[in-house]
């Protein structure tokens, strides 16, 4: 087959096995060519050829370019060291956003996570959360726009742009106002961030083809996710997929600008480059470090932070990194513990203190829950609410036996461990006697 003969297809990325790497690229007068990466060699070409097809880069005049929605890279240029580029990224944003000195160094290990990402399996999301007025649109762009391939977005888009564009870029979604509520389409919208934080999970939606017939498809949104928004979500799977910076309450600092300055982008652009020849120098040596791993934090914990523990190139950050988890797990163990299934476990903890054994009556549950916390709830404490939430949230089984309904104690590694979930420490409820 001659070179006319092979057929031409427009490319953003490529990965092998064998360890080439290609990406388009973007000029500062806007025209696009590739970078390719090869043995350690770096060159730029206006296409590349492998197996029976000549790739071009994405045209200049793409609509999502032409209008600043993706962020490319430049022509990769050199940088000193991963320490340094991270110091780089650290000393830019404290430029334009005020951040805690922890969650800059999180912030910023979480951009060196982005050029990588698709060397993990599982990410985390990084969010900034706060009211209007409190800088986190301002941490999106000053962020997004150094994060790998960068797409901007926001809570009035429609659903089916979103879902075509990370699919074809792969990239990072920068998503401000994402507080969704009420609608099926922001439920759709949910979706991404569901699904977009392991591999392998795509989401299915249904096309109609040229012929007028209904066809599925699946769309890839697995990739690093910055989301800025007011509140939380209700579901806590979702949430605790989130590394977040609480805007409200951070004061701005004297030399930080009230608005962006053109010099910003042009920093940006110039870190996107060096972070390119970091993608090519480490994505095929990056690989989750399961030594990394903290024997004191819970797995899902464990699971956010090792793929941003092992891009981290320092032990100043990943001391930040730990310092974040501990405090992030310490609200969390204090939020669940008062929580109705916490103040319920509370009380079994309290009558295994007191010695009850085989089975506890969830009559004595509800007076002792009735007594400590009945003030707490809008609502009469009865023996239908209370069983429900052992039986459905807790997963705790009630039995009747002589006409009376209990709980089993017999059970004792499952309850130990909903005890050690909730915060609830041995010597809480160890029967000393």
């Amino acid at each position: 087959m001659t070179t006319n003969d092979k057929k031409v297809q427009r490319l953003i990325s490529f990965a092998s096995t064998e360890g080439t790497m290609v990406e388009s690229i973007q000029d500062e007068n806007g025209s696009t060519r590739l970078a390719i990466s090869n043995d350690g060699e770096v060159h730029l070409a206006d296409h590349w050829e492998y197996g029976d097809a000549r790739y071009v880069p994405i045209r200049s005049t793409h609509n999502l370019l032409k209008h600043g929605a993706i962020k490319l890279p430049g022509p990769p240029v050199p940088y000193s060291s991963p320490a340094e580029l991270l110091a780089d990224i650290e000393a830019y944003s404290r430029r334009y956003v005020s951040l805690s000195d922890t969650f800059a160094k999180v912030a910023a290990a979480y951009v060196l996570l982005t050029w990588v990402h698709d060397a993990f399996n599982e990410l985390p999301y990084l969010r900034f959360r706060g009211d209007y007025g409190s800088g986190k649109t301002r941490a999106l762009i000053v962020f997004g726009s150094i994060c790998y391939k960068g797409f901007f977005a926001s809570g009035a888009s429609t659903v089916s742009p979103i879902f075509h564009t990370l699919d074809a870029f792969k990239g990072t979604l920068i998503f401000d106002e994402a507080d969704f509520r009420f609608t099926d389409e922001k439920a759709e919208l949910v979706k991404i961030l569901n699904n977009g934080n392991v591999k392998g999970f795509s989401v299915l939606r249904t096309q109609v083809t040229a012929s007028k017939e209904f066809e599925p498809r699946a769309f890839t949104v697995f990739g690093p996710k910055i989301v800025g928004m007011r509140g939380a979500y209700e579901d806590k799977a979702l949430e605790s997929r989130f590394l977040t910076a609480e805007m409200s309450g951070q004061r701005l600092s004297a030399d930080i600008p009230i608005s962006l300055p053109a010099d910003q982008e042009q920093e940006a652009r110039e870190l996107r480059s060096k972070l390119l020849m970091y993608r090519f120098c480490e994505r095929n040596k990056t690989a989750v470090d399961p030594a990394l791993a903290d024997p004191f934090l819970e797995p899902r914990m464990n699971q956010v932070l090792l793929p941003l523990l092992s891009v981290a190139p320092a032990a100043e950050v990943q001391r930040a990194i730990r310092g974040y988890a501990d405090q992030v797990q310490e609200t969390a163990l204090s939020d669940r513990l008062n929580s109705t299934e916490g103040q319920l476990l509370s009380v079994i903890a309290a009558a295994l203190a007191s010695g009850a054994k085989g089975s506890l009556p969830l009559k004595t549950i509800v007076t002792a829950f009735t007594e400590h916390f009945g003030g707490e709830y809008d609502r009469p404490i009865t023996h239908r609410f209370l069983g429900n939430v052992l039986r459905n949230r807790l997963g705790l089984p009630l039995y009747k036996t002589a006409g009376v309904v209990a709980v089993s104690l017999k059970d004792m590694p499952r309850i130990e461990a909903l005890l050690a979930r909730y915060g609830i420490s041995e010597s809480m409820w160890k029967n000393a006697g």
